[in-house]
């Protein structure tokens, strides 16, 4: 009697993972990393994973959700354990990465666990440096807008190919204000543009968070 024959599949790669949230957005920051944000649509999110986008909206509500998982996802290697201003400047640098993401951010209430973390982190060490608890709360949404707000203005200004030009028109017309028409500018002149980026991203958190105590809510 032959030995039975064992069945040879005709498919020429394996079985499909099947879909999840997790495997969802790990496709989606490859894309992300590889062709940047705009490139990221659900259509394409689809093709990527071989199914229709109507699958993913099991997954994730619409574009704005999957833009608030893919910060939550980065978010997990920030460094949690550094003082305040630290990782106020980390987060920024992180979103300096993906300036199309911080964008979408900033019209976004992102609520995955990471993020709750960086709230969590940011409560816990300004109510360690004695700032009163309304302004702790109504505080941390600032400094979070504002690290947003920088990260999107300066990713932008880098992916403009005219950036470098305007700067350097700028600080011309700084240095060769007339002191009669631009008084303040013409004595400020030295100071307006110096310090580095990181500079003075740190100053103005620094600046934000000692006007948290000084400043009354309401």
């Amino acid at each position: 009697m032959s030995p039975r024959r064992v069945p040879v599949s005709r498919r020429d790669r394996p079985a499909k993972a099947p879909l999840s949230r997790e495997v969802l957005v790990a496709t989606g920051l490859r894309v992300m990393r590889e062709e940047g944000l705009e490139r990221l649509t659900m259509r394409r999110l689809a093709s990527e994973l071989e199914t229709g986008p109507a699958s993913l909206y099991v997954y994730v509500r619409n574009t704005a959700e999957l833009h608030g998982a893919l910060l939550d996802e980065l978010l997990a290697d920030l460094d949690f354990s550094g003082e305040l201003i630290d990782l106020l400047y980390e987060y920024t640098v992180l979103l300096f990465g993906y300036p199309s993401l911080a964008r979408s951010v900033l019209t976004l209430r992102p609520s995955g666990p990471h993020y709750l973390r960086l709230i969590d982190t940011i409560l816990g060490l300004l109510l360690a440096e004695g700032v009163p608890v309304r302004q702790a709360a109504w505080g941390v949404d600032l400094l979070l807008q504002h690290a947003t707000a920088v990260a999107a203005e300066q990713g932008s200004r880098d992916e403009a190919t005219e950036a470098a030009g305007e700067e350097e028109e700028l600080a011309a017309v700084v240095r060769e204000a007339d002191a009669d028409s631009y008084p303040h500018i013409h004595r400020t002149r030295g100071e307006l543009l110096s310090g580095t980026g990181e500079q003075r991203t740190r100053w103005a958190f620094a600046a934000l968070v000692k006007g948290l105590s000084s400043t009354p809510p309401g």
